[in-house]
């Protein structure tokens, strides 16, 4: 049972991989049954599947039905109008491909903003390491301007030449502190020379990489602004009543999913109970239900998905990795079976969505721009994988 509970998130058609829609799991009833605000326990168990099930033979749309372009709509692609179906599917895609460069630049103004301050930092080394340079190369000046007004005769012939016993023996004293000085002089300049130099050399590797991810970012930022547009101009094509009904396959698309999600028992076997820790994230999560997703946001009024998670399991008292990506590679991974509410659950191939599980078979997620933070299916989505960022 546990290798079907766990392959059960996996969806062989890619088409499925883009991750459309959601299923509104605490703002939707049906029938007889109403799971509104029971998200744990087994009450709220069976109610998730008779609902799922009882959505799934929900009749949407014909398969090749075409949507009529309201007054002079220009033909979305190739000299003919897409179906509700296709348009349903670019979106998704488009929406995507935005949230795995929003990844991508959350990543690189992380990567910058530690590489920025790790150039500051070696910025005021290397001025220290100067300065105390500057201080002993006077002192070494000042040595080698003694030694010229000396006539530039050895310290060992000088000292033989002194009349008495009693200056010679003063004069070695003081010749043998003036040369371990010197010595010290030299060898700290050598050694401050060679600090200069591999501060010098790290700090230009710094900012070459701080250089690399500014244009990874601004073209990451490029991206998701342009398949976000891409798609709104889709939408923006579509009547009132089309996009009600756009809206209702997304819907159904991820109702389809958690449905099979929920038939292969995989609640049978989920049993974890949320940790001090992750009731404390878990109470941050879905106080922010309602909110606007915004790509690249950390909150307090906006954020998106990782930004969510992360600022949920900060208030928990928790630093956890600022992209899903991050999170999922360097968090500890937990199987299926044994996940636990306030664990994150990594979903899409590229593990560029994060949301966290609440329990009862659902998440809280920021699911995609134009949406807000919502409680779904934990199955609505395809999963790759749980991590526990309180072990």
């Amino acid at each position: 049972m546990a290798a079907s509970a766990e392959s059960a998130g996996v969806d062989a058609d890619p088409a499925t991989r883009t991750g459309a829609g959601r299923a509104r799991g605490s703002d939707r009833a049906c029938g007889d049954c109403d799971h509104e605000g029971d998200q744990v326990g087994g009450t709220a168990r069976r109610r998730l599947l008779v609902t799922a099930c009882a959505l799934t033979v929900l009749a949407g749309p014909a398969a090749g039905s075409a949507y009529a372009a309201p007054g002079d709509r220009e033909p979305v692609r190739g000299g003919s109008e897409l179906s509700l179906e296709d348009v349903q599917k670019e979106v998704a895609r488009l929406h995507a491909r935005a949230e795995s460069a929003t990844d991508a630049y959350n990543g690189a103004e992380e990567r910058a903003e530690k590489q920025l301050k790790a150039v500051k930092k070696l910025t005021k080394k290397i001025k220290v390491v100067g300065e105390r340079r500057a201080k002993y190369k006077k002192t070494a000046g000042a040595l080698a301007r003694a030694q010229y007004r000396s006539g530039g005769m050895p310290d060992e012939a000088r000292l033989m030449l002194r009349k008495n016993p009693e200056s010679f023996m003063r004069d070695a004293v003081v010749m043998r502190k003036g040369q371990r000085a010197a010595l010290g002089v030299i060898t700290t300049l050598a050694r401050t020379k060679s600090q200069l130099d591999e501060y010098a050399e790290e700090a230009s590797s710094k900012w070459r990489k701080l250089e690399a991810d500014r244009k990874l970012k601004k073209a990451s930022k490029k991206k998701v602004e342009q398949d976000l547009e891409r798609a709104e101009e889709l939408e923006s094509r579509l009547a009132k009543d089309e996009l009600e009904k756009l809206r209702q396959l997304e819907d159904e698309a991820a109702w389809a999913r958690q449905s099979q999600w929920l038939k292969s028992g995989v609640l049978d076997e989920i049993s974890g109970k949320a940790s001090k820790a992750g009731k404390r994230a878990i109470a941050y999560a879905t106080n922010q239900i309602g909110k606007d997703y915004e790509w690249g946001a950390e909150g307090p009024r906006t954020f998106d998905c990782s930004g969510l998670t992360l600022r949920a399991w900060q208030a928990a008292g928790e630093e956890i990795p600022r992209t899903s990506q991050e999170q999922w590679k360097q968090l500890p991974r937990v199987p299926i079976r044994k996940m636990r509410p306030g664990d994150l659950i990594i979903y899409k191939r590229d593990a560029s969505h994060v949301a966290m599980y609440v329990g009862g078979g659902e998440m809280v997620h920021a699911p995609r721009t134009g949406r807000q933070i919502t409680i779904e299916g934990a199955g609505s989505l395809v999963i790759k994988g749980v991590v526990r960022p309180d072990k």
